[in-house]
């Protein structure tokens, strides 16, 4: 098979429209039939609906600990957003190369593809894992089937580096995140008898503000540690929607709001502080009106933060392999999270491309940014074939 660069795998996975709404299994078709090509098998596990699925594939010895090369194969929607050329058509501008999941992250997947000839051409000690996963974008949810198959295994993973967008600087921490759905119901009236109705928008105004508060009292008074991005934890509210016409009290109102967490806070005891205060003080003048009136929660993502020692073995790898002797701690979220709860793998994220580029309009990676991945990569690969440096460990497993 033609042995393609970063930049040319990068065409083909942005050709393919994997909007976390839509299906994945083109792209996944295409990379599983790469890797056939030499003779790599590749393992699904697939979504509920069969539309969707997580791709596994281990090349070098399955029975010593090794390390996974992690992604995301889903991108966030287009639509409302401007660009200046197709989304899903790779365009070269100035030294970039843009398209929906240039940067988040497809430029990581493309950089991992690209490496595959060399693993290959090296004689392993480690495993190299790659772990291709749908549905990071509705967080991070899709992983979670492929993690779970996992655990069963004789022999786990010692490492992990998931691949988001960080400049190629090593990542050892990011906050947790709750995300939430909020279903305001009141009671509707001619607006004339406002007094006689419950009006939905004005009770999830309330509960905003009350999480603007919240959101104002942990930024001034909550955990801190300045190697964050933004350093505090953090309350937003993303959606809303409620009401038909303005003479008419509304009955219903939805929203989403989020908490991202910093290590040492509970993002669970901040959701159960919030709806105290929807069923203690709103529900309770709701319904002394409409005993029919309430407000529901639903979580819909609960996404695990993760810190890894920044003296950890693979800290001291990634480090070396991209070139830094620092490292960061980031407010978005990762899959990272969830190789730390289900399995207990030791993990960073290091990526090619700014995280400040990810989900907008002509998003786009630097060709720069793929050439330091590779660099990376190829580093990784000589780590994996150096049996000095304890190459054939024994099996690590899951404790009981």
């Amino acid at each position: 098979m033609h042995l393609q660069s970063s930049p040319e795998f990068l065409r083909h996975l942005v050709g393919f429209d994997t909007t976390s709404s839509g299906s994945n299994l083109a792209l996944i078709d295409f990379v599983e039939a790469y890797l056939a090509g030499f003779g790599v098998a590749s393992e699904r596990v697939y979504d509920a609906s069969g539309q969707k699925a997580n791709l596994w594939a281990t090349i070098g010895p399955a029975d010593v600990p090794g390390i996974v090369l992690s992604g995301h194969t889903d991108v966030v929607p287009v639509a409302g957003q401007e660009w200046r050329s197709d989304p899903f058509t790779l365009t070269k501008r100035d030294g970039r190369l843009h398209g929906r999941g240039a940067c988040d992250m497809k430029g990581f997947i493309a950089c991992v593809l690209a490496a595959v000839p060399n693993m290959l051409a090296t004689d392993l000690a480690r495993p190299i894992h790659l772990a291709f996963s749908y549905d990071e974008e509705v967080g991070c949810v899709g992983v979670v089937g492929l993690l779970e198959a996992l655990k069963g295994r004789a022999t786990l993973p010692q490492y992990c580096v998931v691949g988001e967008p960080t400049s190629m600087a090593v990542v050892v921490a990011h906050k947790a995140k709750r995300s939430a759905r909020v279903t305001v119901t009141g009671r509707a009236c001619h607006s004339s008898l406002a007094p006689q109705g419950v009006n939905a928008i004005e009770y999830a105004a309330l509960f905003i503000a009350r999480l603007r508060e919240i959101g104002a009292r942990l930024a001034r008074e909550g955990k801190r540690d300045e190697a964050y991005d933004v350093p505090f934890t953090t309350a937003h509210t993303g959606k809303i929607h409620g009401g038909t016409a303005l003479n008419i009290v509304p009955d219903a109102c939805q929203f989403e709001f989020e908490f991202r967490v910093m290590p040492g806070e509970d993002p669970d005891a901040l959701v159960a502080e919030i709806a105290a205060y929807a069923r203690d003080v709103l529900e309770t003048e709701m319904r002394a009106i409409a005993p029919e009136a309430g407000i529901a929660i639903e979580v819909f993502a609960a996404v695990p933060g993760i810190e890894t020692a920044p003296e950890s073995g693979l800290v001291k790898l990634a480090q070396r392999f991209a070139g830094s002797n620092g490292h960061a701690k980031v407010a978005y979220g990762t899959e990272a999270g969830r190789f730390k709860e289900i399995l207990g793998i030791e993990t960073v994220i290091c990526g090619p491309g700014r995280i400040a580029e990810a989900h907008r309009p002509d998003e786009y990676v630097e060709i720069a940014q793929l050439e330091r991945c590779d660099a990376f990569l190829a580093g990784l690969i000589n780590w994996a074939a150096d049996a000095a440096q304890g190459g054939r460990q024994e099996p690590r497993r899951l404790r009981a």
